[in-house]
């Protein structure tokens, strides 16, 4: 099983030239080896580039230092450091997540050493182990779907937020186009909200009085549990992604 994913050659360096400046946008399932194998540069598959990864994988081991968490993962195709950055007074904030035990993290890739590690912007413990047949599924999706769209013409170029919206996996906070109508017009609202807390549940209730109570809150705990928006200063406060 190993092969059958280290074999996609799906993260690429961005080629030379005007598209290789371009900042990718969305996030793409990946594994361990898709991400270690990779050329530096942009995550790349089949020519559309992505901002972020996201990886399922086991906590192997924590390492706890004054200005960082450093988790080592392991899935079925190999192993990588994540680091947790903290700020000072952070301490208390960090993942709350246990050796041996399944984790969901989104982050971007760096090398170190020449090592490559991810630097985490968002970890979950993983409660259902659905969620790990669901995002092997998500891997092959994504890639075989860049795959498609380089055929049909796609070229090198960064993917448009269209085209991303297409073709990345469920995960990515640029789907707008996976999104109900009324859930798409609270991402928007989350997402053009420019304070550093983060758009609160009270503004988001007084944009959308024609939402009720409950409906607003399952919308959210679904773009939550998809990694579309998280929680920020408290559980209150909303933040995207992207």
């Amino acid at each position: 099983m190993n092969d059958s994913f280290g074999d996609f050659n799906a993260t690429q360096t961005a080629p030379t030239g005007a598209a290789s400046n371009q900042k990718g946008e969305g996030i793409v399932p990946l594994v361990v080896k898709q991400i270690v194998d990779a050329p530096e540069g942009n995550i790349e598959m089949f020519g559309m580039q992505y901002g972020m990864a996201c990886v399922v994988a086991i906590v192997r081991n924590i390492e706890t230092s004054s200005t960082k968490i450093t988790y080592t993962l392991e899935d079925h195709s190999g192993r990588i450091d994540a680091h947790y950055w903290l700020e000072e007074g952070d301490a208390l904030k960090a993942p709350e997540v246990m050796l041996n035990n399944y984790v969901k993290v989104y982050g971007t890739t760096r090398s170190q050493a020449g090592q490559k590690t991810l630097m985490v912007f968002k970890l979950l413990p993983v409660l259902d182990p659905n969620e790990l047949c669901t995002h092997l599924l998500e891997v092959l999706n994504a890639r075989y779907r860049a795959e498609d769209y380089q055929n049909k013409g796609g070229s090198g170029a960064v993917a448009s937020s269209g085209s991303i919206a297409d073709f990345t996996a469920s995960q990515s906070s640029a789907i707008v186009s996976g999104l109900d109508p009324k859930q798409q017009a609270v991402f928007q609202a989350i997402k053009s909200n420019v304070s550093e807390e983060g758009i609160s549940r009270k503004e988001l209730k007084a944009k959308f009085s024609h939402i009720s109570d409950s409906e607003l809150t399952n919308i959210l705990d679904f773009m939550i549990s998809e990694g579309h928006i998280y929680s920020s200063i408290d559980a209150d406060h909303f933040i995207c992604t992207m």
